[in-house]
């Protein structure tokens, strides 16, 4: 596991280490940068990123290889199959692996089991797991920075005790419950309450909440309930709470059949006098809306890693098939309007990849910018759409059957239009960040 950014090339499962670049000529084409442990496995089929001018440090760019690595070593394989079935059986040995990579706690204390990483470096390890399977990706960011990086930043010392180990190492799956079926854009009408009994120093939750990542599998979860409904306004009167899953009174409801992310599990959660202690508050009592939302920023930041992954992938195979695939006794690719999508793919991407990095290089410095959460994650959901269907077209009626991903990749990308606040949420939250400029 990482202890702390300097270590990101010391890693203790050595895998770091073992990527070192060999002689290229080596490899298929001279272009695949290989691991001795590991199959080549980029060749031009994964079309190489110029980290150094997305500004990556040393450490950063060893982080990307590393998690490109593991991602298509352990996750890509299975990519397929996870969306076929809407099922992951390997998720826990997974997320095992994933603790053991140092990557769930990445931006967590050291002395609670974390890395004590950036940002950044999250938003990387997001961006390869994406570029694999967009589906355990979310999985990965709702773990790692909806659960783990919100009791990280409010939890007691206590809390942080109790939970973040096994939720850094894999042991747990960590969640966090906010949206109701009444309650999506408009979350603060939550309907989930919480009642204090003062017998036992608990809150009795009663309720439902509804399109839960990661909801069926959690162990953890991080659970907003109204606990004064006679509060003056209706953001004042809610609380969070962490949640076990094995608390009295709580269970999974149905789990959802979505169009895409499939195989990272969405369910209703529902609470029946469900017990949870009062130490188990996180942040304040009635100031969960401070939690919350300081959360959904960086949620917004973070997973807006998502989409870029998602396009990335949608660039290796349309570029790649671009120049196999043969028409008029040429490659498609040479043909002047493919070339002028393909700019526009590789132009798009390029232009969500710096405004991704460069918002989460200012959270990292502690500068949180809640107009540029929203604005990079409504910039990258709708380019990665727009750029799952420029695959599709290039690669034409191979795009539209399923022995290609190009439909995965546009099924997954869809969801980033809507989780995390769509996209008309976050258009208003820019405009009216602009508007308090000039009042």
């Amino acid at each position: 596991m990482w202890i702390g950014q300097r270590s990101l090339l010391t890693v203790s499962l050595g895998l770091v280490r073992r990527l070192t670049v060999v002689d290229p000529s080596s490899c298929a084409g001279g272009r695949v940068r290989c691991v001795p442990s590991l199959t080549c496995v980029r060749g031009m089929t994964h079309y190489p990123i110029d980290d150094v001018a997305f500004g990556l440090t040393d450490e950063q760019r060893q982080l990307r290889e590393t998690a490109f690595h593991f991602a298509q070593k352990e996750l890509a394989p299975h990519a397929e199959a996870i969306d076929r079935d809407n099922h992951y059986p390997q998720l826990r040995e997974f997320f095992r692996k994933c603790g053991e990579m140092g990557f769930l706690g990445i931006t967590a204390d050291p002395e609670f089991g974390g890395t004590g990483g950036t940002y950044l470096d999250h938003v990387i390890i997001n961006e390869e797991l994406s570029r694999a399977s967009g589906s355990i990706a979310l999985s990965y960011g709702a773990h790692s920075n909806l659960c783990v990086n919100q009791i990280n930043r409010h939890g007691t010392t206590a809390q942080k005790e109790k939970f973040l180990p096994k939720l850094c190492s894999g042991e747990h799956i960590g969640a966090l419950a906010m949206s109701e079926v009444g309650a999506g854009s408009d979350v603060v009408s939550m309907k989930l309450r919480a009642d204090y009994d003062s017998s036992d120093d608990t809150y009795v939750l009663n309720g439902t909440k509804f399109w839960i990542t990661n909801g069926p599998d959690a162990d953890v979860l991080v659970v907003y309930a109204r606990t004064d409904p006679n509060a003056a306004k209706p953001q004042h009167g809610v609380t969070a709470f962490i949640v076990e899953k094995d608390f009295p009174g709580f269970s999974i409801g149905q789990k959802l059949d979505k169009l895409g992310i499939r195989g990272s599990n969405t369910g209703e959660l529902v609470f029946e006098n469900c017990k949870v202690p009062a130490g188990n508050i996180l942040g304040q009592l009635n100031k969960g809306i401070y939690v919350l939302f300081s959360g959904l920023d960086l949620e917004r930041l973070v997973l807006a890693a998502g989409p870029v992954g998602l396009m990335q992938a949608s660039c290796d195979i349309a570029f790649d098939y671009a120049h196999q695939r043969k028409q008029f006794d040429q490659r498609i690719g040479e043909f002047q309007l493919i070339q002028a999508k393909m700019a526009d793919m590789y132009t798009k991407l390029s232009a969500s990849r710096s405004y991704l990095y460069s918002i989460a290089r200012a959270a990292s410095q502690g500068h949180c910018n809640r107009k540029d959460c929203a604005g990079v994650i409504l910039f990258c959901a709708e380019n990665a759409t727009q750029i799952a269907l420029d695959a599709i077209q290039i690669l034409g009626g191979n795009g539209y059957i399923n022995d290609y991903p190009t439909g995965r990749y546009l099924r997954d990308a869809k969801l980033y239009e809507i989780g995390a606040g769509t996209s008309e949420i976050r258009r208003l939250v820019i405009g009216r960040a602009l508007n308090a400029e000039y009042s």
